[in-house]
């Protein structure tokens, strides 16, 4: 679970490092090793893990061509990324990245209550979710919609922003042999102590993990 940042930095990075550590312990499905230290993104080291999370990262993270290569190999290969709300707002000068993440940040024109819809139930991230939830949260717009080439599960409600459009906040989709989540949700720590969130999560590891 890497929360480095080199842009901006969120409030709830302890909140949502707190509620992995919980999560994990609480499931028995998984253990999260939580870092800000960018030389642990090594292929030697990322060989030991299933799944690698980029939770509320920021900005041009500085790794090296070495570790980009690592990254890719390790998801592509067969394993699982997650990326969460900023994950999205990361890494803009290395495209195989925004490929990974399916997605880059544009801006967050609505932060306050709204609709989310869950656009596909089938999914392990969102099985047990209403049809749609009500939640408060900085809702992100993406530089290209990346319905064409992902998995929808969540798309906000526009109506209840008074907009028009379609707004994807959550997705999924296959890198080579591996998978990947995202979720634009995250912004406020109580997002991340919200049951539902937690519950998107954990499917997604698991899911990620190939599980």
């Amino acid at each position: 679970m890497v929360t480095a940042t080199a842009g901006f930095r969120h409030d709830s990075i302890p909140a949502a490092r707190e509620t992995m550590a919980t999560l994990g312990s609480a499931t028995g499905e998984f253990v999260v090793t939580a870092t800000e230290d960018l030389t642990t993104l090594s292929a030697p080291n990322l060989g030991s893990y299933d799944v690698l999370f980029f939770a509320l990262t920021s900005g041009e993270l500085p790794l090296t061509d070495a570790q980009k290569a690592a990254i890719t190999a390790f998801i592509s290969g067969g394993k699982g990324f997650v990326g969460i709300h900023s994950a999205s707002d990361t890494l803009y000068d290395w495209p195989e990245y925004g490929a990974i993440v399916g997605a880059y940040f544009k801006e967050h024109p609505w932060t306050r209550p709204a609709t989310v819809i869950v656009e596909d139930a089938s999914h392990p991230a969102t099985a047990g979710l209403e049809s749609r939830f009500n939640l408060t949260e900085e809702f992100y717009t993406f530089r290209d919609n990346p319905r064409p080439r992902v998995q929808v599960l969540l798309r906000l409600d526009a109506a209840s922003v008074e907009a028009d459009g379609d707004y994807p906040l959550a997705w999924v989709h296959a890198v080579g042999s591996g998978r990947a989540y995202y979720n634009a949700l995250g912004h406020f720590a109580e997002t991340w102590r919200d049951q539902r969130f937690q519950r998107q999560i954990a499917g997604a590891i698991r899911w990620a993990a190939g599980r």
